[in-house]
């Protein structure tokens, strides 16, 4: 049976083993599925001259090495019926980070999580149906957690996603 994979890409109860050194063919599979996440692999195989098994091969153990976190669709949230979208900053109690990364993972319309440096120590992005529910997400579920200190919500007027462009 496989160890459980955890949401950071590490196995459960056992630390992430160093990762491999990526070559130039790991790096241009890279590239490819970054772009095209539903590349095939005969497309991936052919677009970096390797073989179909070589490419599958490559693939799975970047997947392995969790240097490949997943796949998935890029979204238009707005056109999603997720209108509002804010990045909201927080001051913690200190060494509550574990506790509160896992809390925000539960709240509707997260997408990003990061621990920062500087002024606050989360940076955290949502996406909300519209104003209404961001107010309620920030004054009835954030400032409720209490190891959270402070918040600070900056609307997003206008975004561009850069990844994958191409």
């Amino acid at each position: 049976m496989a160890p459980e994979r955890m949401a950071d890409g590490s196995t459960a109860g056992r630390p992430e083993p160093q990762p491999r050194p990526l070559d130039a063919i790991d790096r241009d599979i890279l590239q490819i599925l970054h772009t095209d996440g539903r590349a095939s692999i005969r497309s991936v195989a052919e677009r970096v001259h390797v073989s179909r098994a070589n490419a599958y091969a490559r693939i799975n153990r970047l997947i392995e090495d969790g240097v490949i976190r997943g796949f998935g669709a890029r979204i238009n949230h707005e056109r999603a019926g997720q209108g509002a979208s804010a990045y909201i900053t927080l001051k913690i109690v200190q060494n509550t980070w574990r506790t509160v990364r896992e809390q925000l993972r539960t709240l509707p319309g997260a997408s990003h999580i990061a621990l920062v440096s500087g002024d606050f120590d989360v940076l955290l992005l949502v996406h909300t149906p519209d104003n209404r529910a961001l107010r309620e997400l920030v004054l009835t579920r954030l400032q409720a957690m209490p190891e959270v200190l402070s918040t600070r919500t900056l609307l997003v007027f206008e975004e561009d996603d850069l990844e994958a462009e191409g």
